[in-house]
């Protein structure tokens, strides 16, 4: 047997047409006396049907097994990428269409492992782009999508299906992203900008970038939603503002009546004394703000990490005693609800204070006449309400988002006029929210405001029956 398909038919075809010869030239050369020409005719037709019938059945074997062959190589190549599992076992023959099967085999092998590698990285690449808290976004030369992870849907409020392949303006309506996008397929350079988004309002940092892609240039931009940064931004901005303002208007008072002392009212027995009692007013006003200034950053940095059992009615009690002169002077009424006796893990120093504080305010901002009540009781889910209400002056629906800012005052003339800091609610939202609790206000513009705060209670086993 040779080694070729082609010399393996050669082989069959002359030796059929030999055998075919031979048996002609023993019909007609070894008995032409015995055979009529009839008869040698007749026999030649014989060997030539025999031949072609040989001929037709090692065809049609030949054609069979080759038939078979290329369904196997058929097989095999409607298996790419893949051709480790076709079902059927390669042939071990060594002419050229067995050489041709193993070399489709090894490349749909080789091909197999490219693409499994190719689907790692692409399963790793969406795991990425998937997990990134920055939107993704690639476009085509028209703009039209062809990729965006979740994070930009979500950016852009996206509800509908399958962004790809629509146009940008489709998925995003926001001219400032477009122009961005515009900009860097004109140009083909990168471009950082920040705009706001019309959907949501929301302010994103914009870097972009040309993407090369087979239909031509396309662009690629990652959103970073940087509106808790600026909200910071501008929170530090505010606050450096308010600072500056809080301490100037008392050190202007310090310096001014200072400096009329010094021109020459200290021998002016009638307003020396007080020019200086004005003098120390501000300072004190200058000291409670630098106090209450010392006791956020505490709060905040979380130095402060005293924990006790802490009676509530003990610490009202306190603060109802600190503040009842106050509150005689001002005409307002004290009431003393029912206070149970309940109590909660946190620094109680801090917490007096914030109870304090929230007293101050509602004894500050009442009018003549008015009440401020105050009771404790257990609430649901094992937490401590302490509710304080007074019948002040309220306070306007819009104020109340921002109250607990710092610096930030309702009534600005009032504040100052009865000493604030414009930093009490803060700390009391601080302390509050450092004992894993809640604060929250109700108010009615010339009727009242009411404090609610809700603190974990203390575990059974550790409260002081009292």
């Amino acid at each position: 047997m040779t080694g070729s398909l082609f010399r393996r038919l050669l082989f069959w075809a002359l030796a059929l047409l030999a055998a075919t010869l031979l048996a002609a030239d023993y019909t007609l050369t070894r008995s032409p006396g015995e055979l009529a020409p009839a008869e040698i005719r007749e026999r030649i037709l014989l060997i030539f049907a025999a031949w072609f019938l040989a001929t037709f059945v090692i065809i049609f074997f030949i054609s069979r097994a080759v038939r078979a062959r290329i369904r196997r190589l058929k097989l095999l190549a409607e298996s790419f990428p893949g051709g480790k599992n076709t079902g059927h076992p390669l042939v071990d023959t060594r002419d050229e269409m067995g050489s041709l099967e193993r070399s489709l085999a090894g490349v749909a092998i080789e091909t197999q492992k490219l693409v499994d590698n190719l689907r790692y990285e692409s399963a790793r690449r969406e795991a990425i782009l998937s997990s990134m808290t920055e939107g993704v976004l690639a476009v085509d030369r028209d703009l039209r999508i062809t990729f965006c992870n979740r994070s930009f849907l979500r950016a852009v409020d996206f509800r509908g299906v399958r962004p790809e392949g629509r146009f940008l303006l489709e998925v995003v309506r926001d001219p400032d992203l477009r122009e961005i996008l515009d900009d860097v397929l004109a140009a083909g350079e990168p471009r950082k900008s920040r705009f706001r988004a019309a959907s949501s309002a929301r302010i994103f940092e914009a870097q972009a970038a040309p993407l090369e892609m087979p239909t031509g240039r396309g662009a690629i931009a990652i959103l970073r939603d940087i509106t808790d940064l600026e909200r910071l931004e501008q929170v530090r901005k505010d606050f450096v503002a308010n600072v500056s303002h809080e301490f100037r208007t008392p050190l202007s008072g310090i310096i001014g009546y200072a400096d009329t002392l010094l021109d020459g009212a200290l021998e002016d027995a009638a307003n020396n004394r007080r020019f200086v009692e004005i003098i120390r007013a501000n300072a004190v006003r200058l000291s409670n703000i630098a106090a209450d200034l010392l006791i956020l950053s505490e709060l905040e940095s979380g130095a402060d990490a005293e924990t006790d059992l802490i009676s509530i009615r003990g610490v009202i009690e306190s603060a109802l005693t600190t503040v009842a002169a106050e509150a005689k002077a001002r005409g307002v009424n004290l009431i003393r609800e029912e206070v149970e006796n309940l109590f909660v893990n946190g620094a109680r120093l801090r917490l007096e204070q914030a109870i304090l504080n929230l007293l101050a305010n509602a004894i500050k901002f009442n009018r003549p006449g008015g009440e401020v009540r105050i009771r404790a009781a257990r609430g649901g889910e094992g937490r401590v309400m302490i509710r304080i209400a007074d019948t002040g002056i309220g306070i306007l629906s819009q104020d109340l988002p921002r109250i607990f800012e710092r610096f930030y005052r309702v009534d600005k003339a009032r504040s100052r006029e009865v000493g604030g800091t414009g930093l009490g609610l803060s700390i009391v939202k601080h302390v509050i929210e450092r004992m894993n609790g809640a604060i929250q206000v109700e108010s009615q513009f010339g009727r009242g405001t009411v404090f609610t705060v809700s603190l974990p209670a203390a575990d059974q086993d550790s409260q002081i029956s009292g």
